[in-house]
């Protein structure tokens, strides 16, 4: 009796813990930036980046390193929607971004078919 009960509470357990990381693992529904980390010397947050839902025009004053964990070509828009540039970031590396130009602002957009995702490290100084 002790070990039919033993048995289905592992398997109890292991059923919750598979729906566990399904619910972790899914997919985003909308392009976001989540925080990860911030001091007086950086700011750290992973954008997420869905097809054809771009980020909002926003600048950056400072530079930063993004480290990719999806990869895709990225295209850098004005306010317009016109692409200024078009980047692309492969899974597992990490790049450098200067500061923007003075006044200018972009906006980041997917025109893939799959998520992109970066950690974004920028310096505070």
């Amino acid at each position: 009796m002790f070990q039919r009960m033993s048995l289905a509470a592992g398997v109890l357990l292991l059923s919750a813990s598979a729906g566990a990381s399904t619910l972790q693992q899914a997919p985003a529904t909308q392009t976001r930036r989540e925080p990860q980390f911030e001091n007086e010397n950086v700011r750290v947050w992973k954008s997420i980046i869905l097809p054809n839902q771009p980020l909002a025009l926003h600048r950056h004053e400072f530079g930063r390193t993004i480290v990719t964990l999806r990869g895709g070509s990225l295209d850098v828009v004005d306010g317009s929607g016109k692409t200024m540039k078009t980047v692309v970031w492969e899974t597992g590396r990490a790049y450098w971004l200067d500061r923007d130009p003075p006044g200018e602002m972009h906006g980041d957009l997917n025109r893939g078919t799959s998520p992109i995702e970066v950690i974004v490290v920028e310096m505070r100084r």
